[in-house]
């Protein structure tokens, strides 16, 4: 039986002075034509572009056939797609599609400059191996890395990009932390064995706000989990005064986050905050009668139960003042055993 082919055609946006559609007649054929959609969101929000502005190149432009814009916007596509090494750009430069993300005048390659490069339309892997591993003092006189990245620019642009979706001040912002594994696989600067992850890692920090990133923080494992918390609280919450000076900010966190130089700023500054606080003795003799009281209930009707206090609190001598909090009780089920516990 024939098949029956799709005749009607997809209109993106053009290259230059190139269409770029998506048709369903053979062909050259990408397992990867569903990063169009991506370089339509790249055209509105001109993230990439923003991206590349964090760089500064040192190479001489009469030499360079890849742009800084061109070579971060191969490298994050790659990411997206799930294409993580280097070593896959021998392979992606080669396709047309790729090189229709990245912007290229002509996606085949044929305008390449040297003969043997001829049909690669993109970089290969030391090309972009010089994008990412350029150091901080590289300049025009380095011999081979010339690309550098400003990380304190890169650091402002997750603001600037939140800004940028959020046209209209919100009610509130709350604004969560959060400090995880990224796991490693060689002998990597920094990396260092954590025994609550059980694996030898960083531990980036993260600042989100609802379903946006305005920050990610690199880190060596062998720190406390809320390290330098303060230091970027302050940085992004200046920013986002500067556009909203009246949209009251509340900040979250677990436990790791419960640091009194936090609190304390937080306090000073004008933002609230929610953070989880460790089970204790003291803590869970405050809460001793909604305990019970959670206990005689989950004991009565077999289901889960909740109690909560609020009320005063002051460490021994971490705290620099008393601080109100809510305690809960619970009566649960866990393990077919009947449990009692306090956060």
């Amino acid at each position: 039986m024939k098949t029956e082919c799709n005749a009607e055609r997809i209109v993106f946006q053009s290259l230059g002075t190139r269409e770029v559609v998506g048709a369903f007649d053979g062909g050259k054929i990408t397992s990867d034509a569903g990063a169009m959609l991506l370089r339509e969101v790249e055209r509105k929000t001109g993230i990439l572009r923003q991206f590349a502005a964090c760089f500064t190149d040192h190479r001489d432009s009469e030499l360079i056939e890849h742009t800084v814009e061109e070579l971060a916007a191969q490298r994050i596509y790659g990411l997206a797609l799930g294409y993580e090494d280097l070593n896959d750009h021998d392979r992606l430069r080669h396709d047309p599609l790729f090189a229709v993300l990245v912007g290229k005048d002509d996606p085949t390659g044929g305008d390449r400059l040297r003969a043997r490069d001829r049909g690669k339309a993109l970089a290969g892997k030391s090309t972009l191996n010089r994008l990412e591993l350029t150091p901080v003092g590289a300049d025009a006189k380095s011999r081979y890395k010339k690309i550098v990245a400003r990380t304190k620019k890169m650091e402002k642009l997750f603001v600037e990009l939140f800004l940028q979706a959020h046209p209209r001040p919100p009610a509130r912002l709350v604004l969560d932390f959060d400090a995880t594994d990224d796991p490693v696989h060689g002998d990597q600067l920094g990396r260092f064995f954590h025994g609550y992850y059980q694996e030898y890692c960083f531990l980036p920090l993260y600042l989100f706000c609802g379903d946006d990133l305005l920050g990610a923080w690199l880190r060596p494992a062998n720190i406390d989990g809320a390290a330098g918390s303060v230091k970027k609280l302050a940085e992004v919450v200046r920013r986002l005064r500067e556009v909203w000076p009246e949209v009251p900010i509340v900040v979250r966190g677990d436990s790791g986050f419960c640091r009194e130089n936090l609190m304390a700023w937080c306090e000073a500054n004008g933002v609230d905050y929610l953070l989880g606080l460790a089970k204790n003795k003291r803590l869970t003799a405050e809460i001793a009668d909604e305990l019970a009281a959670a206990k005689q209930q989950f004991e009565a009707t077999g289901a889960a139960a909740r109690a909560f206090k609020d009320f005063t609190y002051c460490t021994l001598d971490s705290w620099s003042r008393t601080r109100r909090v809510v305690g809960k009780a619970e009566g649960l089920v866990h393990d077919a055993e009947r449990v009692v516990s306090a956060p």
